[in-house]
């Protein structure tokens, strides 16, 4: 993979880092079909990187598939069944990786069908979704943004990831800037205490960013940098 150019490594305009992000990942091979990740904490801007990364892609003539972890939810019951407060559970609960090996990333693997569903949960409701299964055409690329995607059950599966660096003070008040429900902006509140801790977990057993094909200092959304390219 090629490493970034230098006024890449130091803060760079956000247009130049897409820019560059564009062409790392329309340059790789697709067998058949290339499957990114772009981790990182809540807040950290995954999902707004991750349609930027599918919008250029598409731009450039690439057959882009968009999914979230976020869709792959396990149903409340199983989330909280450590405790509504429960770091642990936040880490160990929150996600059917199951349904997520399943319906997505063992079909867009090597020697898989092509035949996959990028939705089977609806988090909000807590139910099931009834999606029929999609065909991907070879040559396709796979951009899954969410939480705890360089864990060990993961890691296999991505040609190329994106770990986004942000500290919880920047973060968490970034994720509560999102709106009623989303939580207090005090990264210390107790409310916030499963999130922070959980990730906090998610780091010490899986390393993410040892991990990951790159890691971006991500706090200042408009001025990013590469700290780390594989």
């Amino acid at each position: 993979m090629r490493a970034p150019p230098p006024n890449l490594r130091a803060h760079a305009t956000r247009q130049a880092l897409l820019s560059w992000l564009v062409t790392r990942l329309a340059a790789q091979p697709a067998r058949p079909v290339l499957r990114v990740a772009i981790d990182g904490v809540d807040g950290a801007g995954k999902t707004t990187l991750a349609d930027e990364l599918a919008r250029e892609l598409r731009a450039g003539g690439r057959a882009v598939i968009r999914a979230s972890t976020d869709d792959f939810h396990h149903p409340r019951a199983v989330r909280y069944r450590q405790g509504r407060a429960s770091p642990q559970g936040f880490y160990e609960d929150s996600y059917d990786l199951e349904a997520l090996h399943r319906e997505l990333l063992l079909p867009l693997s090597p020697g898989g069908s092509l035949q996959y569903r990028p939705a089977v949960f609806d988090v909000e409701h807590d139910e099931p979704v009834a999606q029929p299964a999609q065909t991907a055409a070879a040559g396709s690329l796979l951009i899954v943004d969410g939480l705890f995607l360089h864990r060990p059950e993961l890691r296999a599966f991505w040609d190329d990831s994106v770990f986004l660096r942000v500290p919880f003070e920047v973060s968490v008040p970034r994720g509560a800037a999102r709106g009623p429900g989303y939580g207090s902006p005090d990264p210390c509140a107790p409310s916030n205490r499963r999130y922070v801790q959980g990730h906090r977990l998610y780091f010490a057993a899986a390393t993410p960013e040892a991990h990951a094909g790159l890691v971006l200092d991500y706090t200042d959304l408009q001025r990013p940098a590469v700290i780390h390219a594989r």
